[in-house]
């Protein structure tokens, strides 16, 4: 959304710049800079995590979703973007490392799954994960903060 407002206002900028310049003779106009030369500081890291009940992901049925962005700052959706950041920069963003259940945690042994995914970019590197817990017990117990939504 601020893209879209800063894109509007950029626009009407331009617009009255265009207007108050009319009455002048001035030829010279400024060369727009072309979008492959716009380079930021951090590399990208911006996902979308959906939890849903299902077997996998093109099987189930998406009941949540959320997006998270670490670079530059935390934002998004996520309830807690901090703290999902925090997680995935201290596993370098290896979900796998993320979704471990915990020792010692005693579940039952039904079928009731649910699958955890994570699409987008990770420190400029392309991220397409998928996990599937056995249940919801499993779920609570490896989904970590980057899945706690």
């Amino acid at each position: 959304m601020r893209y879209i407002t800063g894109g509007i206002a950029l626009g009407a900028a331009l617009a009255l710049g265009g207007l108050a310049g009319a009455g002048t003779t001035a030829t010279a106009s400024p060369s727009p800079i072309p979008a492959a030369q716009t380079q930021s500081l951090y590399a990208p890291s911006a996902l979308v995590l959906t939890i849903g009940q299902g077997d996998s992901a093109a099987t189930s049925g998406v009941q949540r979703a959320v997006t998270l962005t670490c670079t530059p700052k935390a934002g998004g959706t996520h309830p807690d973007t901090r703290g999902a950041c925090a997680q995935l920069r201290l596993n370098d963003g290896d979900f796998d490392k993320i979704v471990k259940i915990k020792e010692g945690v005693a579940c039952t042994r039904e079928w009731n799954p649910s699958t955890v995914t994570a699409e987008g970019v990770w420190d400029g590197r392309r991220v397409s994960f998928e996990h599937t817990f056995a249940n919801p017990c499993e779920l609570k117990s490896g989904k970590g903060s980057v899945f706690e939504f």
